[in-house]
């Protein structure tokens, strides 16, 4: 059987020119979308690599029934009370997507539906004839008759807004079209706000919609004209008020409106000033606002009266701290639930009216812990999550007053022995002397002796921090002698602000040389074969990978580009692509000279060198993916295919879905079975 050769797309120079030099990019074309040779093209990526992994089906259905044995199908999630109910999640074999139901408060949920037991919302329902659904957000009415929410039929993340009445279990005919994330209910679950994005789906409006009134009623309360902000609305947790707010990357404004007054004009908290950052919640008289104002870096926590909340009235309540990053804050009737980082983890602590501060508890060195599930605005019970590399997600109960932590729901993994896996916290050092966290499991049983694979994980962006969560997908890895890490480089938020800045804009290459730098140094203490490292990451983390392909290709026996950013210079030059503008104050500008060399000097596209053998790769993209643009992927593996024709280098395009790929449970299990049968395959000793 002859071997299957690799599409090849012509070469149609485009000169981009800036500051003094000229850019040739031979495939700029692809940007075409409704072009039929674009689509043949993708087409033909997408047969090529079907074709070259046509050989490994019957590994990926096997990796795929083990990835769902250790799925308990049909399961209820922990159920968060509110007023007169108690809401959560149910999932059902078979079925694709969650259903959202609630029973009265004081019943629990059965394993199967039944009795006093409502569906809020079904998913699978509203799915049915769509090869792609997303669920964007869901509001129930503080009156619990109607539950507002969003869905998405293209991964183009432009939804419709629809509103469901919960006893009948209909939809009421009131559709809103192109809306984004962000809704919030008025006090007489009459008004709901939600926001718009405009052509480059920055979300640049909050309007206003009344239950019973035509849609082209509707009023638009906000708009935002400055490109580099997105608009935002929610409530707060109190009920008594709905926020506005324009967030830059360094920059916020906030505005509120008591819930009662739907109809009357939002007031400013405090007027935006360049580079000052806030963030506010509601209880009592009071407001609570945590800023990097006056240089904070790492924010500080204060009061302000609702009355004259304006800069000049706030007073401390958490002074800053340079070690620890106050994260977020969460206002509650009689304390403030205080979310930070320290010493590269997260921590929940309680502040309460005294200025006594309480930190829960936690069981494992390396974990992840996040406030999420408390619904109600005067409770001394505190919901929240926790997971750590070896132990699974967990929903907990904290009682404020006693001070003591139950555990309410723990995910079901069938088949998994926690006892049977370590996880440990390394430290690399970087070129510069900075030293770097290095989140790592594998199993007991595995001999740290340089000869298992080794797969690293990184993003490095936005201060977003990949926290060390538990991970089913990485369990077939683990089963067969692996060893994972998560590297946590500068450019992510594990360790404050600062490590933030410090992988930004000019900093930027610091990002990539600490994560080769993690992957240098796990294999020089034994966690994996130097030879048998695979490297994966997804969006602002595909542009890490393709700048440590590019500058370590010797590295890596594999790399996992998932709908990667690689085409940096050129996407930052076209304020027209969707999230361009808003996004210069993290990558720089390229009108301005030095933003454009930093830029230039890692942009993962215009680096590929001719001749070079680079690892073998396999790259994703979404066609109708609206954060990254298909023609990234599609332009960087064209390119290396033209220039390295030695390298071996797969492009999977999702032509049905957007940036996060597919969209059902089972349908990302296979896709995450097709990923792992690559890297099993790519691991394997010798050519």
């Amino acid at each position: 059987m002859p071997e299957v050769q690799p599409p090849l797309a012509p070469r149609r120079p485009t000169t981009l020119a800036a500051h003094g030099e000229d850019r040739i990019d031979d495939w700029f074309w692809l940007r075409e979308r409704d072009s039929p040779e674009v689509l043949a093209y993708l087409g033909a990526e997408n047969d090529y690599t079907a074709a070259r992994m046509r050989a490994f089906q019957s590994h990926q259905d096997a990796l795929f029934e083990e990835l769902k044995a250790h799925v308990l199908e049909t399961d209820v999630g922990a159920p968060a009370p509110w007023g007169p109910w108690a809401y959560f999640a149910r999932t059902t074999e078979g079925l694709q997507y969650a259903q959202h139901c609630r029973v009265p408060r004081d019943t629990k949920p059965g394993d199967e539906p039944g009795g006093d037991e409502q569906t809020v919302l079904d998913e699978n329902a509203i799915a049915e004839g769509h090869d792609y659904f997303r669920l964007g957000d869901l509001a129930i009415s503080p009156d619990h008759s109607v539950a507002a929410y969003i869905v998405d039929f293209t991964g183009g993340e432009r939804y419709e807004l629809r509103f469901r009445d919960i006893e009948s279990g209909r939809d009421v005919d009131e559709m809103v079209p192109d809306v984004y994330y962000s809704l919030a209910w008025s006090a007489d679950s009459r008004t709901v706000f939600y926001t718009r994005p405009d052509d480059t789906m920055r979300p640049f409006e909050v309007w206003r919609h009344t239950r019973g009134t035509p849609v082209s009623d509707d009023v638009r309360v906000y708009q935002e004209g400055d490109e580099r902000f997105d608009a935002w609305v929610h409530a707060s947790r109190s009920g008594e008020y709905i926020f506005f707010g324009s967030d830059s990357r360094v920059t916020s404004e906030v505005s509120l409106l008591p819930a009662v007054s739907p109809e009357g004009e939002p007031r400013v908290v405090a007027a935006r000033v360049d580079g000052v950052e806030y963030s506010v919640d509601h209880r009592g008289d009071d407001l609570v606002i945590w800023s990097n104002v006056d240089g904070k870096t790492n924010f500080e926590l204060f009061r302000a009266p609702v009355a004259a909340p304006d800069r000049e009235s706030w007073t401390t309540l958490v002074p800053h701290d340079p070690e620890v990053r106050l994260a977020h804050a969460s206002a509650f009737q009689n304390f403030v639930l205080l979310y930070e980082r320290t010493r590269g983890l997260e921590r929940l602590r309680v502040l309460h009216d005294d200025g006594a501060i309480d930190e829960i508890a936690l069981p494992d060195p390396v974990y992840s812990v996040w406030p999420g599930g408390t619904r109600e605005f005067d409770t001394n019970i505190l919901r929240y999550q926790y997971s750590s590399l070896v132990r699974p997600h967990s929903a907990f109960d904290y009682d404020v007053a006693s001070r003591t932590s139950t555990l309410v729901k723990q995910q079901p993994v069938p088949g998994y022995d926690h006892e049977q896996y370590v996880a440990e916290r390394e430290w690399a050092p970087a070129p510069d002397g900075t030293v770097v966290p290095i989140s790592i499991v594998h199993r007991r049983d595995t001999l740290i002796d340089g000869t298992a694979p080794l797969h690293v994980y990184g993003y490095g962006s936005y201060e977003a921090s990949i926290d060390p969560t538990f991970d089913v997908d990485v369990l077939p890895l683990l089963d067969r002698g692996w060893v994972y890490a998560i590297a946590h480089p500068r450019g992510g938020g594990e360790l404050g602000r600062v490590w933030y800045e410090h992988g930004k804009l000019e900093h930027k290459m610091h990002t990539f040389t600490d994560f080769i730098a993690c992957a240098d140094h796990l294999v020089a203490k034994g966690y994996g074969n130097g030879a048998r490292v695979i490297a994966r990451g997804a969006s602002a983390g595909g542009l890490l990978m393709g700048a440590i392909t590019n500058l370590r290709p010797d590295r890596w026996r594999g790399v996992v580009a998932e709908v990667p950013f690689v085409d940096v210079l050129s996407t930052m030059s076209d304020p027209s692509i969707p999230l361009t503008v808003n996004e210069w104050e993290e990558w720089g500008n390229p009108a301005i000279a030095d933003e454009y060399r930093s830029m230039r000097a890692y942009s993962p596209y215009d680096n590929l060198a001719a001749g070079v053998r680079y690892p073998k790769l396999l790259v994703t993209g979404g066609l109708n993916d609206p954060r990254v643009q298909y023609w990234e992927p599609a332009k960087y593996v064209a390119k290396l295919r033209a220039i390295s024709p030695q390298t071996d280098v797969l492009l999977k395009m999702e032509m049905g879905a957007g940036h996060a790929g597919p969209s059902g449970r089972y349908d990302r299990m296979r896709d995450e079975a097709f990923v792992l049968t690559w890297m099993l395959d790519v691991a394997q000793a010798g050519d």
